[in-house]
């Protein structure tokens, strides 16, 4: 049952007793109080601790504008279905857990349904130009944040993507909808989120608050938001390469890197390292919840790289010119399954590091 309030304009769910508590203890990740994969070691690695993830984030992707919503069609039906993609993301999700998987990245405005696009006309974003929410994509998120709670998982929810961020009206729209959002979640008492307020901030941002001199700003403001003593997990992250900046670090509960362009794995190692020498950094979790390089079956690649730094690692896979549909999770339409050779490459290398998952036990 869904409760409005209308002085707010939030929507407010009756509490109910959540089942997945994501939290940190230094460098760690700990979920129900326990460090992920506890006691945990692969090829003399530490594995307890870690997050590792997959960019997930077109979960809930929609398209107003009339112009292209034509391209998303699925191949059988020759139609595209906002439902019909969330239901088969929360479909595979029990899958993805099973191999290992405890979180995805999910974000409000998306990312590129084409993988890499230069001008983004399409329109998909779970704000309004003022800054309020569609209840349609909220909605969405719900059915896959319950899904994610009842199995144990950790949902990155992005709040903006370069792109569409342009389609808030201004500052004070941005603003509001940081609010809008961090208000939903914390009235819907998930406790299985961390928020990153935008995808790359140094990246083709409209709004001077989303770039990368005051993104801090909103950091600050998801942190002083609170509910029954309980507040947000926030970060923000940075294009391919790039090491955060003093300012996010600062603020920041954990750290997201992306390993774009980093084509040497050895690289990813000296991110880390760089991230731990930046003024401000105290002990903190390391993530890359973006890296679009595989070769999963050598001895030598970007999620080795990043594991051995000791450092959380996630998968971006999108589908490439003239590929099938079975391939990309961030291309639209997605089949959410683990259908080509690329994905298996990913969660059988998963499942080798961290020897696997079963879905989250009703005891506690």
């Amino acid at each position: 049952m869904v409760i409005n309030f209308p002085s707010s304009g939030v929507q407010a769910q009756k509490l109910i007793k959540r089942k997945t508590t994501v939290s940190i203890a230094g460098e760690q990740f700990y979920i129900n109080g326990q460090p992920t994969f506890k006691g945990r070691t692969w090829n003399g690695h530490t594995i307890e601790g870690l997050l590792p993830n997959s960019r997930m984030v077109q979960g809930i992707f929609e398209d107003y504008n009339p112009a292209t919503r034509a391209k998303w069609a699925y191949p059988d039906t020759k139609k595209w279905s906002a439902d019909r993609n969330t239901d088969e993301f929360i479909a595979a999700m029990p899958v993805w857990k099973q191999h290992g998987l405890l979180a995805f990245t999910i974000n409000l405005q998306g990312g590129s349904p084409e993988g890499y696009s230069k001008d983004q006309p399409w329109e998909n974003s779970a704000f309004n130009p003022n800054g309020s929410w569609r209840p349609d994509y909220m909605n969405r998120l719900k059915r896959i944040l319950d899904k994610a709670d009842e199995l144990g998982m950790v949902a990155i929810v992005g709040y903006f993507y370069f792109g569409q961020d342009e389609r808030l009206t201004d500052e004070a729209s941005v603003i509001r909808a940081v609010d809008n959002a961090t208000d939903w979640l914390l009235d819907g008492g998930y406790r299985n989120v961390l928020v990153e307020i935008n995808n790359e901030c140094n990246v083709r941002y409209d709004h001077d608050i989303l770039k990368p001199e005051r993104v801090h700003e909103l950091i600050r403001r998801v942190k002083a938001k609170t509910k029954n003593g309980r507040r947000l997990l926030v970060s923000t992250s940075y294009g391919g390469g790039t090491i955060p900046k003093e300012n996010v670090v600062r603020e920041s509960d954990f750290l997201l890197l992306h390993g774009n362009g980093v084509k040497e794995p050895e690289k990813i190692v000296g991110m880390v390292k760089q991230t731990r020498q930046v003024a401000g950094y105290r002990p903190m979790p390391i993530v890359f919840n973006e890296d679009d390089h595989f070769d999963f079956d050598k001895p030598a690649n970007n999620f080795l790289a990043a594991t051995s730094a000791y450092a959380s690692w996630g998968y971006f896979d999108y589908r490439m010119k003239d590929e099938g549909f079975d391939e990309g999770y961030q291309s639209v339409p997605v089949n959410w399954q683990i259908s080509s050779a690329r994905k298996k490459g990913f969660f059988d290398k998963l499942k080798e590091i961290t020897g696997g998952l079963p879905q989250l036990s009703e005891k506690r």
